[in-house]
């Protein structure tokens, strides 16, 4: 299954908080539930919302893949692909601490060239300026000199990244905020529980920035 283009592309007009508080209003889930913790920082907020389908994968850069039981770089691309567009790499580094970079300038153009639109990672990046120049987005726990011995260690499976698990296909949103993920049955209908939070918010920032201020004007709008 997969989100609709359409309405993925009316969710990369809002930003993630926003997304999660009309996620709120919905109750589809637990309020403190769904969403990456501080570690994973986006390191390009001037790109904007980032809103894809996670192809999720792990990692390990620390020792040297000697048994080659990993998937090969064909089945990898060939996986890739089977996740619906657009679409948002989620890895998870499986060291203790990230130690080298999947990612840097040229996996950027190669998934980019796979409809990849950025990365979510508990590892490093590399490559700051010219993946920014290039438009894609990272959001990863660290920033690395080298790339070590990464390897993949798998494909298409549960991953944990920031304290959430995310599973092949979610549909991801992300943002400077942070990143967090949008159950497919709730995507259609977030903008009904958005319209609900903007318009409270437009009547507490009025009653708030009313001259002469009133206290109990502020209370009544509070409910």
């Amino acid at each position: 299954m997969a989100v609709a283009r359409e309405i993925i592309e009316r969710l990369r007009g809002y930003s993630t908080p926003t997304v999660a508080n009309g996620l709120e209003q919905l109750d589809v889930r637990p309020w403190n539930q769904g969403f990456m913790g501080p570690e994973i920082r986006c390191l390009f907020p001037e790109l904007g919302p980032m809103v894809g389908h996670a192809v999720t994968a792990t990692i390990r850069a620390a020792v040297p893949d000697t048994n080659r039981r990993g998937p090969t770089r064909s089945e990898y691309y060939d996986y890739v692909l089977s996740i619906p567009e657009p679409r948002v790499l989620v890895i998870q580094d499986l060291d203790p601490r990230p130690v080298g970079a999947f990612w840097g300038e040229v996996q950027s153009h190669v998934h980019r060239a796979l409809g990849v639109e950025g990365v979510v990672t508990n590892g490093g990046v590399r490559d700051l300026d010219e993946v920014r120049e290039l438009g894609f987005h990272f959001f990863a726990a660290a920033v690395l000199v080298s790339h070590a011995y990464v390897h993949l260690v798998d494909i298409g499976t549960p991953v944990e990244v920031g304290g959430l698990v995310v599973r092949p296909g979610e549909l991801i949103h992300a943002d400077k905020h942070g990143v967090m993920t949008v159950p497919e049955e709730a995507a259609g209908r977030i903008e009904e529980g958005i319209a609900k939070v903007l318009e409270r918010e437009r009547r507490i920032i009025a009653a708030a920035d009313a001259r002469p201020f009133d206290l109990e004007r502020l209370k009544q709008v509070f409910g």
